[in-house]
């Protein structure tokens, strides 16, 4: 029988060891470094004695289901809901954007409810205060090391925490090879690609190696580096859903990457004529449906 070991008790590990098939192993180990599930949705409550002084929401305060993309992650929702685990939100929140079609969720038990839901339907052996430090290969088996407690072995180790403290770990995680290491991408915001679209690729590079260098100081000198301008990644304001015409009264239906009905992020700005798009290159590129 199969052992498993997810590391990391937040989001992402609860709900992967809920989906994990359970046919041919037995229940999943889930470890964790903090005293509770949650990770970046992570519940504090403040108790004097037996008097529960309430609770806050460290991380995120509420789940926001955009009904054009979640395609079949509804299910998740739904269920969360006929669980009482999320209901509506109703308060207004000063500042919120809110997006046509998107409906936003709150945990009335706190947001690490939505972890602890997924956790529990496991069925998986929950462990904090769980630190590893050291993933090694043992005679086919992967043997995890931790602060505290003896190494144990698995069949497979998978790994839900941040990428800085992923790249923390020793043992045979690390690629060791003198030829081939490992790789690191790092993707950049929108706000920072439209305002560097068009610099030189050169000096681009250099600002992110920096911004890298201040939140991960441990990194090695790369061996290798490639910056590549993602020209069509993300989306401008959306458009309504349906057809449009280009100068000339020509039918433009044109698929791309990003959200449905919008003009990618750096032709945001599009000329109008008589309530028909005019188009100054071909390049430009809009999604008219889902």
């Amino acid at each position: 029988m199969s052992r498993v070991l997810v590391v990391g008790a937040g989001l992402t590990g609860g709900a992967c060891a809920a989906l994990l098939p359970r046919g041919a192993r037995g229940p999943a180990a889930v470890w964790d470094k903090a005293r509770g599930a949650g990770g970046r949705m992570s519940t504090t409550r403040g108790d004097l004695g037996s008097a529960d002084l309430g609770s806050a929401d460290l991380g995120a305060q509420f789940v926001t289901c955009d009904t054009d993309l979640a395609g079949p992650r509804h299910s998740f929702y739904e269920e969360l809901l006929s669980h009482g685990v999320l209901k509506p939100l109703t308060a207004p929140v000063e500042g919120m954007v809110v997006r046509e079609g998107s409906c936003n969720y709150v945990a009335p038990q706190g947001i690490s409810s939505v972890v602890k839901y997924y956790l529990k339907q496991s069925g998986a052996d929950v462990l904090y205060e769980q630190h590893v430090t050291h993933i090694s290969l043992r005679d086919g088996k992967w043997e995890v090391s931790r602060k505290v407690g003896l190494p144990e072995r698995f069949d497979v180790v998978i790994l839900t925490i941040p990428v800085p403290q992923i790249l923390q770990l020793q043992g045979d995680i690390v690629n060791k090879s003198p030829e081939v290491g490992p790789s690191l991408v790092v993707h950049t915001t929108v706000t920072f690609g439209s305002e560097y679209l068009d610099s030189d690729l050169a000096e681009v590079q250099q600002i992110i190696l920096s911004h890298l260098e201040r939140i991960v100081p441990s990194l090695p000198k790369p061996s290798s580096i490639k910056c590549h301008r993602w020209r069509y990644s993300q989306v401008a304001p959306p458009r309504s859903a349906g057809g449009d015409t280009a100068a000339g009264g020509a039918s433009r239906c044109c698929e791309g990457r990003g959200s449905t009905g919008a003009v990618t992020q750096p032709f945001a700005e599009e000329e109008r004529d008589g309530g028909r798009l005019s188009f100054q290159s071909q390049a430009k590129l809009l999604r008219l449906w889902g």
